[in-house]
C-alpha cells in the first residue's frame, strides 16, 4: 500500500493546466468506437479509469492509434470480447458501455475491482431490460445479451448522468424514439457530444422535469476533439487556493459546462474571490481560464437540491473547505455519496474528525462547524481517489504531518497529483 505525506504550506501560486477531463475522455473513446469514420482525440486523460474504457473498447473492435498529441480512433464492426471486460474502478466505463453493448448482437460480461463490485448496477439494468436487452446481475459482474432494442420513455429514479447516458447510447440503435426524463438536470456531456457529432435531439423542460429524446438509427459523425481540463480535478487546487493564506492560482483550459460548475456557486456563497476569462468552445463544451485568490474570512455554505449533481465529485474537498468557514456549513440531499468508490459521507467525516474538525453526519449528508485549526493525522483512502486528494488538501492547512494511506487510488483519475501539488505549493 502506497502512502503520501503532506506538510503545511504557506501559499499556492502560478499558472497550471489540470489534467484532461475524465468524463469527456471516456465519452470521446466511446463515440469514436461508434462513429462512421476515423476520429481524433487530442490531450486525452491518461489514467487508470480512461485506460479501462480503452481496453474494453479495443476488446470489442476499436483500434486506438497513439499519435503525438493523443489518439486516432479507428472504429470497426463490434464483436463479442474473448474474455471478461475489466472496467477496473470505473463506474462510468461499466454503465455507459452497457448501453452500447445492449444495442448490439453480442454477449459480454463486465466486471470490476472490489470497489466497483459493490456499486449498484440495477439502475441501468432496469431500463435496458425494458428496451429488450437481457441483463444478468444487479451488481458487478453483470452479463449483457444485446440485440434489437425498442425505444422507451424512462424517468430516472435518481439524478444520474450515467443512467441517462446509458439509455441514450442504447437508444441510438433502438427502434423508435428513446426519451429520458430527469427531475434534476445532470451533466450533459453525452448530449453535447451527440449534437456535435450530428445526432439531432429534442431537449425541453416540462415544469420541473428535464426531457431529452432521440430517434434510433442515427449516424455518429467522426470528430476532432481537444479534451479540456477537468474541473473536478481542478477543484482540489481551487480549494487549496481558497483556504491558504497567500494564493493566486490560474487554472488554464478548464471545462466550465454549467452542469459541472457547482463548485463556483459554493465559492460565491463562501466569499471566495474568483474570475473566469478567455472563454471559448470545444465541440459544444464551454472552456475558460479560472483564477482563484485567497478571500480572507470564509462564510459557511449550503449544498442541496439541484446543486448536488453539479458538484457531486467535489463534495469531499468542499467539506475540507467548510472546516475553515466561520459557521456551520450544511451538505444535504447527497445520499448518492454513500455508493461511490467508498461511502464518502463516512470517510469524509471520519477523516475530518481525526484532524480535529467538528462534523455531524446524517443519511444524506453532514454538517461541519468552523473555523478550526486542523491537525495532521493518518487518513485511509478506502480505495477512493477523491478521498485521498481531498485530505491531501486538508494536510496543507494542518499543523504537523498528514499521511494518506492507500494513495495509489489517486492513479484512477490523477496520476500526477502529488507532483503537481508539490510544484505549486512547496517548490
Amino acid at each position: 500500500m502506497a502512502s503520501l505525506r503532506i506538510g503545511p504550506a504557506a501559499a499556492i501560486e502560478g499558472r497550471y493546466r489540470p489534467p484532461s477531463d475524465k468524463s469527456l475522455t471516456h465519452r470521446a473513446l466511446m463515440f469514436g468506437a461508434i462513429a462512421s469514420g476515423v476520429s481524433r482525440v487530442r490531450s486525452p486523460l491518461g489514467s487508470e479509469d480512461a485506460e479501462a474504457t480503452r481496453r474494453c473498447l479495443e476488446a470489442t473492435g476499436l483500434r486506438v492509434e497513439t499519435v503525438e498529441d493523443g489518439w486516432l480512433l479507428h472504429p470497426s464492426e463490434w464483436h463479442a470480447p474473448e474474455g471478461v471486460l475489466d472496467c477496473g474502478n470505473s463506474g462510468t466505463t461499466m454503465r455507459l458501455l452497457s448501453g452500447l453493448i445492449a444495442s448490439r448482437p453480442l454477449t459480454a460480461t463486465l466486471a470490476g475491482d472490489a470497489s466497483l463490485s459493490r456499486r449498484p448496477m440495477g439502475r441501468i439494468a432496469e431500463p435496458l431490460r425494458l428496451m429488450g436487452a437481457r441483463v444478468e446481475g444487479d451488481r458487478p459482474p453483470i452479463t449483457i445479451h444485446g440485440g434489437s432494442l425498442q425505444g422507451i420513455r424512462y424517468a430516472t429514479p435518481i439524478a444520474s448522468a450515467q443512467i441517462k447516458s446509458c439509455i441514450l447510447l442504447a437508444g441510438l440503435r433502438a427502434e423508435g424514439t428513446t426519451t429520458v426524463e430527469e427531475e434534476t438536470l445532470t451533466r450533459d456531456h453525452t448530449e453535447r457530444m451527440l449534437a456535435a457529432c450530428g445526432v439531432p435531439m429534442d431537449r425541453q423542460r416540462d415544469g420541473e422535469r428535464h426531457i431529452v429524446s432521440l430517434r434510433g438509427g442515427q449516424t455518429v459523425q467522426p470528430f476532432d476533439f481537444a479534451v479540456p481540463a477537468d474541473i473536478s480535478s481542478a477543484a482540489f487546487f481551487m480549494v487549496a487556493a481558497a483556504v491558504l493564506p497567500a494564493a493566486r492560482l490560474t487554472l488554464e483550459d478548464v471545462g466550465v459546462n454549467p452542469a459541472r460548475t457547482g463548485v463556483l456557486d459554493v465559492f460565491d456563497q463562501a466569499g471566495v474571490k474568483w474570475f473566469a476569462e478567455a472563454h471559448r468552445d470545444q465541440m459544444g463544451e464551454p472552456v475558460a481560464d479560472l483564477t482563484i485568490q485567497d478571500g480572507g474570512d470564509l462564510r459557511p455554505f449550503e449544498i442541496g437540491g439541484g446543486l448536488v449533481p453539479r458538484l457531486i465529485d467535489e463534495i469531499p474537498v468542499l467539506a475540507v473547505m467548510a472546516t475553515q468557514c466561520d459557521g456551520v456549513s450544511v451538505i444535504r440531499d447527497a445520499s448518492e455519496l454513500r455508493v461511490k468508490e467508498s461511502d464518502r459521507i463516512e470517510r469524509v467525516a471520519e477523516g475530518l474528525r481525526a484532524m480535529g474538525a467538528r462534523v455531524e453526519t446524517r443519511e444524506d449528508g453532514m454538517e461541519i462547524e468552523g473555523p478550526v485549526q486542523l491537525r495532521g493525522a493518518t487518513i485511509q483512502t478506502d480505495g477512493d481517489h477523491r478521498i485521498g486528494m481531498a485530505f491531501a488538501v486538508a494536510g496543507l492547512i494542518a499543523h504537523g504531518e498528514t499521511v494518506i494511506e492507500g494513495s495509489e487510488a489517486i492513479q484512477t483519475s490523477f496520476p500526477a497529483f502529488a507532483d503537481d501539488l508539490w510544484k505549486l505549493t512547496y517548490a
